[in-house]
């Protein structure tokens, strides 16, 4: 089966973008990871790189059985906005641009995904505890609410 190549056009142009499904091991637990590639001129255009750790948590199955998370067109355009802040130049020609964990999440988040480094660094901070956190923050500001 092919990847499938999706279209976003915004007022900024129009983008074409793929999302692969991987998954990453964590300390306990793997985790669905989604690499997303957004192109903004042609086939030979930079690449936008963002890894994204599904931030689904506490299903008895594990997350890598049972999670279904995917980038929605609104999380591509984040991702977009992102790179664009970040001095991403849309009509660049080969190579790729990372959104990386390192640089990115620290103060950057989507719905549903963090940004993560641990496909392309096995060293990177472990997605188990990264994940849990997210749970217990929204967890604990749902009970205040």
């Amino acid at each position: 089966m092919g990847t499938r190549l999706r279209t976003l056009r915004t007022g900024g142009g129009e983008f074409v973008w793929k999302a692969e499904i991987r998954h990453v091991a964590g300390s306990g637990d793997c985790h669905r990871c989604v690499r997303l590639r957004v192109w903004g001129a042609g086939k030979n255009g930079r690449a936008l790189q963002a890894d994204l750790l599904s931030k689904s948590f506490g299903t008895p199955w594990g997350a890598c059985v049972t999670d279904n998370a995917h980038p929605l067109p609104s999380d591509v355009l984040a991702v977009i906005e992102r790179g664009l802040a970040a001095g991403r130049e849309p009509d660049a020609r080969g190579g790729t641009f990372l959104l990386t964990e390192r640089d990115h999440a620290p103060d950057w988040e989507l719905p549903d995904f963090l940004v993560t480094d641990r496909l392309q660094d096995p060293e990177a901070p472990d997605p188990t505890a990264r994940v849990l956190r997210v749970f217990e923050r929204e967890r604990g500001g749902g009970q205040e609410a």
